[in-house]
């Protein structure tokens, strides 16, 4: 439809926005739809259980939302673009200091997410958000903490002492076990 969603079994659906005004073919299986246009599978989604509910996935609406200033406001499925709560909290935190702009600057974040990563987002708004700087929440701001965040290396590198194996020898040896 108009808004970049399919209904099956009543049930909505977000789809790339480019697909908006094209007729699809919903393939339903126990666990997921598969969503084809023409003859190329275009989205497989997680199957909704039961009816009048909605999975929406900001990344396809986003371009569509971009081009209709006030439609973020008043979208009916609003609470499916807040990723995490960090991002519902960024939004709510626009809406105080930039009350008339909020919206194009949250869709700006989103935008952000999507392109450099929807985690790497989130961890740059919980530094902003946890007061560590006094800058407010922008596009900008989460950019800046992004670069700071990549020259931190990443936790997972651990490095692990070469193992001495004579040790285990002589416990076998005092234990009386062959090795």
């Amino acid at each position: 439809d108009s808004g970049s969603l399919i209904h099956v079994e009543r049930n909505a659906y977000s789809v790339n926005s480019r697909l908006i005004g094209a007729r699809v073919e919903a393939r339903l299986y126990l666990d997921h739809v598969e969503v084809w246009y023409g003859q190329r599978k275009v989205a497989d989604l997680p199957r909704l259980r039961g009816r009048n509910k909605h999975r929406v996935d900001y990344r396809h609406i986003l371009e569509w939302l971009e081009r209709k200033p006030g439609a973020f406001e008043n979208y009916r499925y609003q609470e499916d673009l807040f990723p995490t709560s960090r991002f519902r909290m960024a939004y709510d935190g626009l809406r105080e200091t930039t009350p008339g702009r909020c919206s194009q600057e949250y869709l700006k974040i989103l935008k952000l997410a999507a392109e450099a990563g929807e985690v790497q987002v989130d961890e740059a708004l919980r530094e902003l958000l946890a007061g560590k700087t006094d800058a407010a929440i922008t596009v900008e701001t989460i950019r800046e903490v992004l670069a700071k965040l990549d020259d931190i290396p990443p936790v997972t590198m651990v490095e692990v002492a070469p193992v001495d194996l004579a040790s285990y020898d002589r416990l076998c040896a005092a234990m009386g076990v062959q090795p």
